[in-house]
């Protein structure tokens, strides 16, 4: 059941009016595995592709997609964020030669609500870019994980595990 809803028990956006403005931050993982045919063209922490470079290529998106979070999240609050940083650290190649990718997303703002959707956008559309560029070369990419690692900030601050 959803909680928020209006008169007509529809949903409805939160009222952040009354909410103080706080400092605001999240940080969210997508894990992303490469087939050992796209994981062998890693070179200095890239991978040059068709239409260029395929991590450089997904760190912007990332920060396009979690820029426009409101616009693609139903009732999700619009917000002019302050930062927003992506990183791609490609792991260890395994015994077969793929390599698990995680895209670190972390963004922050003062605002009164929180930006927990805008890292976890960032992160899946960073993965999703990486999937869009390495294709042509294999189909075998695998998103396997997207979460929320830590927020601060409002009621209560998050860490994974703890």
């Amino acid at each position: 059941m959803l909680s928020h809803l209006n008169a007509q028990n529809q949903p409805a956006m939160v009222n952040v009016g009354p909410k103080a403005v706080t400092r605001r931050t999240a940080h969210a993982v997508a894990v992303v595995v490469l087939p050992p045919a796209l994981a062998a063209l890693i070179t200095d922490k890239e991978i040059t592709g068709k239409k260029g470079p395929v991590f450089q290529t997904a760190i912007l998106a990332g920060v396009m997609g979690a820029k426009r979070t409101g616009d693609l999240i139903p009732l999700c609050h619009p917000l002019a964020l302050e930062d927003c940083q992506i990183e791609i650290l490609p792991g260890a190649p395994d015994a077969a030669g793929a390599v698990e990718v995680s895209i670190h997303c972390r963004v922050s703002i003062e605002a009164k609500t929180g930006v927990e959707m805008e890292a976890l956008t960032g992160a899946t559309v960073a993965a999703l870019t990486l999937y869009d560029m390495g294709k042509a070369v294999s189909h075998g990419i695998v998103i396997k994980d997207v979460r929320l690692l830590e927020k601060t900030g409002g009621k209560k601050d998050y860490r994974d595990g703890a």
